[in-house]
């Protein structure tokens, strides 16, 4: 029997099979980055990152320095971007580390400018996401900072234009296959943006748009590199996208396990937890699992979630808890110790975070990045 209560299981034969289904999509000079962000969709930042070094990703993206620094201290070699925002005091340990930063506005630029530390940069084109980035008709302006402004880095002059690596955009709905005109339209605009930096002498930089639905529906999107999330993890960014590509096979990386702490018996009448939402109407064999919100299973799911127990579906009784959920395991085989699947397969049946986000009306990527990033990662 386990030590933990709670853990999640990291495949790493699924992460191999996930990279090369990616890769094969891929022409030979197009690099593949995988997104690594808000400790990996919840697969756990280093555990994953490792395995997707081993099987030959090309490079990481994180949501900050910090993440990038942790990466580093586990001996991550491969180059590594921020897509989220640095601030100033972050630029020294982004320089030191070799972290390259996205730079996406004018307060951005000039604290760069201002800064003795250069960190490696790619400007962020906002080309109808409307979050981060420049707008195209801002990056003349952005192109004269970048090539006038100086600084004194290491004691010696030098222009900040010498960091400037990359360019990028982010599609609003590339997974989208029913609307594709919004993607084209954001391509096409990124493509004037990179034809102004290379009028302006940047021909040599990094130019990327296609995170995984880009990837997947059209590869001139492409380009020099893609940022690969939600694929690597073996999901699909959308239902519809599954039905459209049946070809590519993608294997989920994560299930989420916790063992059975105490077995009882309900009378009919009983109720069940927090505020009698929940009474029993027939004799009922109670299973207790020691997970609750904390650990990221959505208090929605009171009364409608479920767990698989010796491979049979289990419906949580009355609330979920902070720590723990009651399951109806009413002709279920289950003791102490038995094995619980939160998210996975167990006996040919599967729960899977698609089902559950379902039920919730949310999204499974909130789904598996709720997921306390306390809990054991275990690379099986």
């Amino acid at each position: 029997m386990t030590l933990n209560k709670v853990f999640v299981n990291i495949d790493a034969r699924a992460v191999e099979h996930n990279v090369a289904a990616i890769r094969r999509l891929l022409a030979g000079k197009t690099r593949l980055w995988a997104v690594v962000k808000s400790n990996a969709y919840g697969h756990g930042l280093v555990a994953f990152s490792k395995l997707a070094d081993k099987y030959g990703v090309d490079g990481f993206c994180v949501d900050s320095v910090v993440e990038g620094e942790k990466l580093r201290k586990e001996g991550i070699k491969k180059p590594i971007l921020v897509l989220g925002p640095t601030f100033k005091p972050l630029l020294e340990s982004a320089a030191k580390n070799k972290i390259t930063i996205t730079v996406s506005s004018f307060d951005g630029l000039a604290e760069l400018s201002q800064s003795r530390f250069r960190p490696e940069f790619h400007l962020k084109i906002d080309t109808g996401m409307h979050r981060q980035g420049f707008y195209p008709e801002e990056l003349p302006r952005a192109i004269t900072i970048i090539k006038n402004s100086k600084f004194l880095p290491a004691g010696r002059h030098g222009k900040i234009e010498n960091c400037l690596k990359g360019a990028y955009t982010h599609f609003a709905s590339a997974k989208d296959i029913n609307y594709p005109a919004f993607t084209e339209g954001q391509f096409r605009i990124f493509q004037k943006a990179v034809s102004l930096l290379d009028k302006a002498g940047y021909k040599q930089i990094t130019k990327h748009a296609a995170a995984t639905g880009g990837t997947l529906v059209n590869p001139k999107y492409h380009l020099d590199a893609v940022r690969v999330g939600i694929g690597l993890y073996g999901l699909w960014p959308s239902p519809e996208l599954m039905t459209q590509f049946p070809k590519i096979k993608l294997r989920p990386v994560l299930s989420w396990q916790a063992i059975v702490s105490e077995v009882k018996n309900l009378k009919p009448g009983d109720f069940v937890g927090y505020d009698l939402v929940e009474r029993v109407s027939k004799k009922t064999k109670m299973a207790i699992v020691p997970v609750g919100y904390w650990h990221g299973i959505p208090r929605a799911l009171s009364g409608i979630g479920e767990v698989l127990i010796s491979g049979k579906r289990c419906r949580i009784l009355g609330r979920v808890s902070m720590d723990l959920i009651s399951v109806d395991a009413t002709g279920v085989k289950c003791v102490r110790g038995s094995r619980v699947t939160l998210i996975g397969r167990q006996r040919g049946e599967e729960i899977n975070a698609y089902e559950i986000a379902r039920k919730l009306g949310a999204s499974y990527y909130e789904l598996l990045t709720r997921i306390n990033p306390l809990t054991e990662r275990r690379v099986v």
